[in-house]
């Protein structure tokens, strides 16, 4: 079974950027694409993008489409999340999670393996 981790998470003002990593080790074969999941206190997760990690298709939620950019580095093994123009209602632990299917989804349910979760803070 594929691990991941998350890293890069952190302490920003209102307008800042940054960036997650999400580094895959273990059975990565199987993997075929990798969502990036986020959850604020007191609320549901919810889904952010994913990526196909072949053909390097993409998907947003609508809230971060013109801010956020989901890529990959297969040679290393890891997913990124280039965050921008990042707000308070962004604050939340940030979750990546890999599938083995080929379509991209904004189902946690469908996403296999999950990290332990990066925690970002936007302070206004």
């Amino acid at each position: 079974q594929v691990q991941l981790v998350e890293s890069g998470g952190g302490l920003v003002q209102a307008g800042g950027s940054l960036r997650l990593s999400c580094a895959a080790s273990g059975g990565t074969s199987s993997v075929y694409s990798i969502g990036w999941f986020r959850q604020a206190p007191g609320k549901e997760r919810e889904f952010v993008a994913a990526i196909s990690l072949s053909s390097g298709a993409t998907y947003y939620t609508d809230s971060v489409k013109s801010r956020f950019t989901i890529s990959r580095d297969n040679a290393k093994n890891t997913v990124y999340l280039q965050m921008n123009s990042l707000e308070p209602e962004d604050t939340a632990v940030y979750y990546c999670a890999a599938r083995p299917g080929w379509t991209l989804s904004a189902s946690s349910t469908l996403y296999l393996s999950w990290g332990q979760g990066t925690q970002v803070t936007v302070s206004s």
